[in-house]
């Protein structure tokens, strides 16, 4: 059927078809969406304080009100949709492609983001970003403008990783939570040489290697073997005897340990990290079977995604610092450009956990930084409000995909809608929108909802209907 271009249904039928009252609807959607607004931002807070180490003061008299603010922007968001739904619809008289969700959800996100915390808003708008960057992409696939790259998600990722790296060991490249996290995940061992104050590259390492060699030999002397000496102590010594005594260049700054080992050590440490966060994040599901089904708490430590995440993080950090061992064996220094090479072999582990919304939030953040960057450095233009005119674009954008082809849209976003607006998402009557060609209804099963006939302004579907 060829796409049309406006439809003269009214909200009632359209959108709101559990309630034929405007207003009602958007009271309906407001309590529903305050409810599951806290439920989600409670715990959220109180971990965030916790985590912080916040002090009584701000349990007793901020956090309530910080919980509250944000409830709130999320239950303008939706009930601020409904509002702008009708009145775009008694002012266009009738619903055209865009009016019943790009339309409707950019005014609505545009006040409801003025209602967040300043502070929160550029998190959001990252967030929003990435998704509707994702969405357009999937429409574009979906009309055949553009074809997906096998395993794109994992070149994304290899070429974000690359720069990331690049500016975690380029002077003033990194500031803040990234070169924390950075830091937290590679190494201190990695951190660029041009950051410790006085030291010459390269000559560190030596005086190390003259402070370690005495040790090594009053070891020997006095490391006469005694029966008290247990298994785990003779294992232990062992271990440290090889770290110590294998192959390391002098420009690297991984003192107590040779390459291999450092490369190893890399690998286990992530590894453990990665399985003990996915362990973690299954537990509150985990809990809820302990009673009813305990013989599958196994599942819990054994899931094959537990290994996946820690193969993941594991080899990135392996396969970074050994790469970046080795190009220093090869060069005979360290170049801030070998992060390029090793950041983008690194990438290649995300083929233990492939994930789009990974590769797209740190390709989102990476875009951030280096748009920042180029403001400093006076090459962009700074744009006011650009946090807040982004984020309602992209969520009236998101908004659009969940009105008209659904199919296209994040899961776990549709998902999170419907639980925001108590499933009344999916009682929109996408049958009438399957004229405008996107296939509004595809994943609904033939979804009709029951309409009251007094509140019924055009003949139902069957009938001879005029469409403008």
């Amino acid at each position: 059927m060829a796409a049309l271009s406006k439809i003269p249904h009214s909200c009632y039928e359209i959108g709101h078809t559990w309630e034929p009252s405007c207003a009602q609807a958007a009271v309906d959607i407001a309590r529903g969406a305050l409810e599951v607004s806290f439920k989600v931002y409670a715990p959220l807070y109180l971990i965030a304080a916790v985590l912080r180490r916040r002090k009584k003061d701000y349990y007793l008299k901020r956090l309530l009100p910080e919980i509250l603010w944000s409830t709130s922007f999320l239950a303008a968001n939706g009930s601020l949709y409904i509002v702008f739904f009708c009145i775009l619809r008694k002012l266009l008289g009738g619903f055209h492609s865009w009016s019943a969700g790009f339309g409707s959800a950019l005014p609505a996100s545009y006040i409801a983001i003025l209602l967040e915390r300043k502070s929160r808003r550029g998190l959001l708008t990252i967030y929003m970003t990435n998704l509707a960057t994702e969405t357009l992409f999937r429409m574009a696939v979906t009309r055949g403008i553009v074809k997906p790259v096998k395993h794109g998600e994992v070149l994304l990722f290899c070429i974000t990783a690359s720069l990331y790296m690049f500016f975690f060991r380029s002077k003033d490249g990194l500031k803040g939570f990234s070169f924390s996290a950075l830091k937290f995940i590679i190494g201190k061992e990695e951190i660029p040489t041009h950051s410790v104050a006085g030291e010459p590259m390269c000559a560190r390492p030596l005086e190390r290697a003259a402070a370690v060699a005495p040790e090594d030999s009053q070891a020997l002397g006095d490391g006469q073997p005694s029966r008290s000496t247990t298994l785990a102590s003779q294992l232990r010594a062992l271990l440290q005897s090889i770290c110590k005594k294998g192959p390391r260049h002098r420009c690297c700054k991984h003192y107590q340990d040779n390459c291999i080992s450092y490369c190893v050590k890399g690998f286990v440490r992530m590894f453990s990290i990665g399985y003990l966060i996915q362990c973690c994040l299954k537990v509150p599901s985990a809990l809820r079977y302990m009673l009813t089904k305990p013989s599958r708490l196994p599942s819990l430590f054994y899931n094959k995604k537990n290994f996946q995440l820690g193969a993941f993080l594991g080899s990135f950090v392996s396969i970074y610092k050994g790469t970046s061992c080795l190009l220093r064996w090869l060069r005979n220094i360290d170049d801030e450009l070998h992060a390029l090479i090793a950041g983008f072999l690194a990438g290649m582990s995300m083929f233990f956990y492939k994930s789009t919304s990974i590769s797209m939030y740190l390709f989102s953040k990476l875009v951030e930084t280096m748009y920042f960057k180029g403001i400093e450095a006076g090459r962009f233009p700074y744009f006011p409000h650009a946090d807040t005119v982004l984020y309602a674009i992209s969520t009236a954008i998101c908004f659009q995909a969940a009105v008209m082809e659904v199919q296209n849209l994040r899961p776990t976003y549709w998902k999170f809608l419907l639980r925001l607006t108590k499933g009344r998402f999916a009682l929109m009557n996408r049958q009438l929108l399957d004229v405008f060609g996107t296939q509004a209804s595809r994943d609904f099963r033939g979804f009709v909802p029951k309409l009251d006939p007094r509140y019924i302004t055009v003949l139902p579907p069957g009938g001879d209907i005029q469409l403008g």
